[in-house]
């Protein structure tokens, strides 16, 4: 399954997990319908609306999964399991992708050692000023101190992409039925620091600052964090992440020398 003829790149599944979000998830599918190059399919995974998030869903020509568990870990997962193209794309419902971001994917992921790539963004429901200034304090310090914690570059849900052979290495790993971790970074530690995740600036989306209101939202956010370091650092502690990844890079290092001196 590749994209439209003539691109030689992998096709792009885009999946949207979503929940009671039917407003945003209009104008998520309108952009994408405005994309240069197309997507394989959108898969929209209606997480136990009660709203039309799933006639929205199908009136845009998406393909919509039901997941009942409430949470964005399931939801995520079921439509990550039902995608079909070679790259599984990942937006949210507020996320507002200009007409090249399923193209930049595509040429992200043509790489075949790259077996993630995340983006960037802006918040548009802020004023004007702050909307840029806030976003790129938000992600740079999420991206520093998640590049920390999981000794690699960490994965945004707004924006970001794996390789389905990669998804179907490690789907069994992730903690799909907890819903009170951070699914992006969840997965992000899975891939684990032998596996190479990209950050493609390129990849730059629109997103709301909702899950940033107020302090409840805040608290919760960081008790996610937290919890997702917990579970996966028993499994996999920091620093023995960071011994893995300085490893692979001396071996990549010493595999270019090799190369050199044999030419």
């Amino acid at each position: 399954m590749r994209a439209p003829a003539g691109h030689g790149l992998p096709s792009v599944s885009v999946v949207i997990p979503a929940r009671n979000d039917a407003v945003a998830l209009r104008t998520c599918l309108t952009l994408l319908a405005r994309q240069h190059v197309p997507p394989l399919e959108v898969v929209v995974v209606d997480n136990g609306s009660s709203d039309d998030t799933a006639a929205v869903a199908r009136a845009h020509g998406a393909t919509v999964m039901h997941e009942p568990r409430v949470g964005i870990p399931p939801a995520a997962a079921t439509g990550y399991d039902a995608a079909r193209g070679e790259v599984i794309a990942r937006l949210d419902a507020d996320s507002r992708p200009g007409p090249g971001w399923v193209e930049g994917v595509a040429r992200a992921m043509a790489d075949p050692a790259v077996s993630a790539v995340t983006g960037t963004g802006t918040f548009y429901d802020l004023p004007r000023p702050l909307g840029p200034p806030v976003a790129a304090l938000y992600l740079g310090a999420y991206y520093v101190l998640s590049h920390l914690a999981l000794g690699q570059t960490a994965l945004w849900g707004s924006s970001m992409a794996v390789r389905r052979s990669t998804w179907l290495a490690v789907r069994h790993e992730v903690h799909r039925e907890d819903p009170e971790v951070h699914d992006d970074m969840d997965l992000a530690f899975v891939l684990g620091p032998g596996r190479r995740v990209r950050l493609a600036r390129g990849l730059h989306v629109g997103v709301s600052a909702r899950s940033l209101r107020g302090a409840a939202q805040v608290r919760r956010r960081f008790a996610r964090a937290v919890r997702t370091l917990e579970l996966n650092w028993q499994v996999h502690p920091p620093w023995l992440r960071w011994r893995d990844r300085i490893e692979r890079a001396r071996l990549e290092v010493s595999d270019r020398a090799g190369r050199l001196s044999r030419r």
